[in-house]
């Protein structure tokens, strides 16, 4: 009997894995055109709900997507009602999830196949490279999964004994609000609301609960789901916090809804699964409820977007204190001094942000955090700078003024740069440009951290320079590789693209230190009597 209960833990475990490696391999394989797709093509709701659900599908992962489109509203690529149709149509998208476990693993039985097939996709996966490595990232996931599916079958066999429909809250109000409780924290803890799925269908199939029952738990895992956008948007901006909470809202909102539905037809659902059978009952419930949010809340887009907008406002730190006090215009080295330090408070962010995204584990959320304060800030410094007057003949005062202007220009486009995200994936997953990609988040966190007075100019001018000649020697064996087959012309395209797009990033953050320096010292000269 202990045996069994290992059979049904580690079948989650392996479930999760399986469903974890096959999710990441699917969003690698999408890339870009997944993030095209999401960003593009969701010009109204309606769209964004099929673009939302497609995507979803495709990467089987609700939380991918919707952690993905948090970020995507951070970073300004989709408006938060583009957002709202994405994340209704993610809600539809997850239910295939559960039927592709029906029909695999339960109907069709390929644990045995997968078990033979997880070999040759694990190899595939280990020695292949590009497009042949994630595919045998794809099929090795599948495989654990169906394998980890089979696993808690197995272990549900003699369980099933002590836990049965009776032992569990059965009718009522109260019995299907502590199942769907139940349901929510499981998924909560789990981050995966297909293994819970899968998970339900497991102990249906296996008569451990009802029809009833496996419905009220489904409900729950729909508002469990949802904490990982949650946790995604801590630390980000207003938006990124209202795209989670509106996520939330609509689906709490449409597990209010159906549940008063769940108690009064539940004799229904008993008679469905007498026909088509209890584990097509409860997909057809998952996915009906979630068609059914969906329809009510289109037409209401706008005015939910409103109301989410009214619940979450914007907060004081959402805005960057940069202190460019008008009042010293009037002596522009004063004014220069203060234009200076706000420059450094936006070079700060940035070079955090950029730090924490090119780490060994990317972490984007400050760069998603970034819009709007940043570029907002941005135009409040250089709207201060234009404003200033420095004396003329003072050779001083305007190489200090110069400085900070080409400053602004260069911290302006390098945010424009670390919004481009794709390409720092890219060059962590080459192995000749994942060092210096490292190595430049480490100096630029270095620079963040540091004193105004360090800025880490020297060093990420010599990394510029050393990027250069890897990047050189590199695009050309890209190009040898691609004539000899081993790459295709995409991938060459879009290794090119994020190389160039390193040594972009690291020329605008080396000229952002050396004008900060050149600004610093300038300030820091007395002015001679007479000048």
């Amino acid at each position: 009997m202990t045996a069994n209960y290992f059979y049904l833990l580690g079948g989650i475990g392996m479930f999760l894995m399986g469903m974890d490696a096959m999710t990441r391999a699917l969003k690698d394989m999408a890339g870009s055109n997944l993030r095209a797709i999401l960003a593009q093509f969701t010009t109204t709701p309606l769209r964004g709900v099929v673009t939302g659900a497609t995507a979803t599908a495709l990467v089987q992962s609700s939380s991918a997507t919707t952690v993905m489109t948090v970020g995507f509203v951070g970073a300004g690529l989709i408006s938060l009602p583009q957002a709202m149709g994405i994340l209704f149509g993610a809600n539809i998208g997850t239910t295939t999830n559960g039927w592709l476990v029906s029909l695999l693993g339960m109907k069709l039985q390929l644990g045995a196949m997968a078990m033979l097939a997880l070999l040759p996709a694990a190899l595939l996966a280990l020695i292949g490279r590009g497009r042949v490595a994630r595919a045998g990232q794809v099929v090795a996931g599948l495989c654990l999964l169906l394998s980890g599916l089979e696993l808690m079958q197995t272990g549900m066999a003699d369980v099933s004994g002590l836990l049965r429909p009776d032992l569990l809250p059965q009718h009522g109000a109260l019995a299907m609000l502590v199942l769907t409780l139940a349901g929510l924290v499981m998924t909560a803890v789990l981050q995966s609301s297909g293994a819970m799925v899968a998970l339900a269908l497991v102990l249906l199939q296996g008569g451990a609960v009802g029809v009833e029952q496996g419905a009220a738990l489904v409900l729950g895992m729909n508002i469990g789901t949802t904490f990982t956008a949650l946790l995604a948007s801590v630390g980000g901006s207003r938006v990124m916090r209202q795209t989670a909470v509106a996520n939330l809202g609509f689906n709490v909102i449409t597990t209010l809804l159906t549940f008063p539905l769940l108690l009064i037809f539940a004799p229904g659902l008993s008679d469905l699964a007498a026909t088509i059978g209890p584990l097509n009952t409860l997909l057809c419930f998952h996915t009906g409820f979630n068609l059914m949010g969906t329809v009510l809340f289109l037409p209401m887009t706008a005015r939910f977007t409103a109301l989410i907008e009214r619940l979450v406002p914007e907060r004081e730190e959402d805005r960057l204190r940069l202190g460019l006090d008008r009042a010293l215009l009037s002596d522009a080295r004063a004014a220069m001094t203060v234009a200076r330090g706000g420059a450094q408070i936006i070079a700060d962010r940035l070079f955090a942000a950029l730090a924490a995204a090119m780490r060994e584990t990317p972490d984007y959320r400050l760069i998603a955090a970034l819009a709007p304060a940043l570029p907002a800030a941005l135009d409040r410094l250089e709207q201060y700078l234009a404003a200033i007057r420095p004396p003329e003949g003072l050779d001083r005062e305007e190489e200090v003024y110069s400085a900070l202007l080409h400053e602004a220009d260069h911290l302006r486009r390098l945010t424009e740069r670390a919004g481009q995200t794709a390409y720092i994936q890219t060059l962590f997953e080459d192995r000749s440009l994942r060092r210096p990609a490292v190595l430049m988040g480490a100096l630029l966190g270095c620079a963040a951290a540091a004193s105004p007075a360090e800025m880490e100019a020297d060093r990420l001018a010599r990394l510029e320079a050393l990027i250069a000649h890897r990047v050189g020697r590199h695009r050309r064996g890209l190009l040898l590789g691609e004539h000899a087959g081993l790459y295709s012309l995409t991938e060459v395209f879009a290794h090119t693209d994020a190389m160039r797009w390193l040594q972009r990033s690291v020329h605008h953050a080396a000229r952002i230190g050396h004008y900060d320096r050149v600004a610093r010292q300038g300030l820091l000269q007395e002015t001679p009597p007479g000048e």
